[in-house]
């Protein structure tokens, strides 16, 4: 399979499966659980601009543990220096990759001359990438529509990927719907756009040597599989959040490794609770840390009852990871004491 060539003393990155960066969804306590759940799989952070980063407090906004590695940063913007400045922060901090977004519908993203309104502009685009690779050793890719508003068919798609590609991209994660800018929300972008993924394909197989991932729509390891005998890679969204458990047999199905992390979905909510502790210790909220857990019971038995008491819950003015570890109990059988597991959870570390 293609794959990204590495920098100078570094392994390529395996791209057959990751998670889409979300806005005020993949940030780093969610990106911690799902680590939990698959070692191999490639993360993203949400979306952060690059004035956000060179303005604002960078050392908040670009925080996360060494254990969620392998993990990209997608950055916004079209100022090729200021991405570059970014980029070189990001290597910088261990991230492996600098991913641009292209993709985003919002007028917000829009208002800035960025996301997928630079789908019009592949000079834009083009000069950013040259910019970054300059300044970093780590891939420089870009995420994608298949086009906006007036572009129809696989020309102007063609026509973006060849530009941008020309200044060193070799990486294009390619969201299978066009956005509309003017009409749509961007939940409505996410949705009322048809799937097109024969285009994507046809990226992939015009240009064997370009990495290409597919993104948009996919729900489970089954079409993951599917999709990976005609792309290098699929993105999961929103499935992977909603229902996380779906990233669970990630490390076997798809990266052919000897086993999964996780047993069960007990197994897993265990494995985490450290990390809640060492979080809740540093301050941050319960409801902060929790919200990424409700969709894991999702098809269950008493799936309902675990969100409830998840979301209810962590609001209380009390709320540990007791709260959680009533909440797994009353979903699933107990397999350590609860003795045993809070004791576990309680050991001291540092906050991370």
């Amino acid at each position: 399979m293609p794959t990204s060539p590495p920098a100078a003393g570094r392994e390529p990155l395996d791209r057959r499966l990751s998670v889409a960066p979300m806005m005020d969804l993949t940030d780093r306590h969610c990106r911690s659980f799902h680590r939990v759940l698959t070692r191999r799989t490639l993360l993203y952070t949400e979306m952060v601009t690059s004035a956000a980063i060179l303005r604002g407090d960078w050392r908040r906004l670009l925080a996360h543990e060494p254990a969620e590695r392998p993990v990209a940063l997608q950055v916004g913007g079209d100022d090729g220096a200021a991405l570059a400045a970014c980029a070189e922060l990001a290597e910088s901090l261990g991230f492996c990759e600098v991913n641009l977004n292209v993709g985003c519908p919002s007028d917000r993203v829009q208002a800035g001359r960025f996301g997928a309104c630079l789908m019009r502009e592949p000079e834009v685009v083009a000069e950013a990438v040259a910019a970054m690779r300059a300044r970093v050793r780590i891939p420089v890719t870009v995420k994608h529509r298949l086009g906006v508003d007036e572009q129809e068919g696989y020309e102007p798609l063609a026509r973006f990927v060849d530009t941008v590609a020309a200044a060193g991209c070799e990486v294009f994660v390619v969201h299978a719907r066009k956005a509309w800018l003017d009409g749509l929300s961007p939940k409505e972008n996410r949705e009322v756009p048809p799937l097109d993924y024969d285009l994507v394909y046809r990226v992939k197989r015009e240009r064997p040597d370009l990495t290409v991932v597919l993104n948009g729509g996919v729900l489970s390891l089954d079409e993951t599989l599917a999709h990976l005998a005609l792309v290098d890679g699929v993105m999961i969204g929103r499935a992977a959040y909603h229902e996380p458990w779906v990233l669970a047999g990630a490390d076997r199905r798809v990266f052919g490794a000897g086993d999964d992390p996780q047993a069960d979905r007990r197994a897993a909510v265990e494995a985490f609770l450290p990390y809640v502790e060492r979080q809740l210790a540093a301050g941050q909220p319960l409801a902060r840390l929790a919200r990424h857990l409700v969709g894991l019971f999702r098809g269950e038995p008493r799936a309902r009852r675990w969100r409830r008491a998840l979301t209810e819950g962590a609001r209380e003015p009390d709320a540990g990871v007791r709260t959680i570890l009533d909440a797994l109990d009353d979903v699933s059988p107990p397999r350590l004491s609860r003795t045993t597991a809070s004791s576990a959870s309680a050991r001291p570390a540092p906050a991370g």
